[in-house]
């Protein structure tokens, strides 16, 4: 899989820049996300790593995401997607951090919908709280590459905006 490159690099050069971390917690994305950070110059110098978790017990456990929630919605809400970035970022003790969850193939529990939710969350605050939502033949492994180059670029934004605000 290939990431756009001036996104892959203009993130690391970033946080590298202003000496600020950051880690992931996937569903959906399978890992994908980790990969793509991976693939960024200098990486070991701002990705502390990630965790990726399919099941319930697992999210509850390592992520702390409440259960009836999960039980109730499949694990699959925005309200998920925000603690799942809110709690890694604890467990890795990092400035920025990101939480995805959702689908990749359109089955009964997802209404027959390809989506997910995702949140960017900097310094314990969500920052960007958002949801994609694709045709419902998309195949899996091309929509969890959207997810993810969707999510690199609003990170790409966010981390742009707080460094102009730094300049002011």
């Amino acid at each position: 899989m290939k990431f756009p490159e001036n996104t892959l690099q203009y993130i690391s050069e970033s946080l590298r820049c202003v000496k600020e971390t950051i880690s992931v917690a996937e569903s959906v994305s399978a890992g994908l996300l980790q990969f793509a950070f991976s693939q960024m110059p200098c990486a070991s110098e701002f990705f502390k790593g990630g965790m990726t978790t399919y099941g319930l017990p697992e999210k509850t456990k390592f992520l702390t995401v409440d259960r009836v929630e999960a039980e109730n919605n499949d694990c699959v809400t925005q309200n998920i997607a925000n603690t799942m970035a809110l709690n890694v970022a604890q467990l890795f003790e990092i400035d920025w951090s990101i939480g995805i969850i959702g689908y990749a193939t359109a089955v009964k529990e997802s209404g027959d919908k390809i989506y997910c939710y995702f949140s960017i969350a900097y310094k314990n605050q969500i920052v960007v709280a958002k949801s994609i939502e694709l045709h419902p033949k998309t195949v899996a492994k091309d929509a969890q590459q959207f997810y993810v180059e969707f999510i690199l670029g609003c990170l790409k934004t966010e981390i742009s905006h707080l460094m102009l605000c730094q300049k002011v």
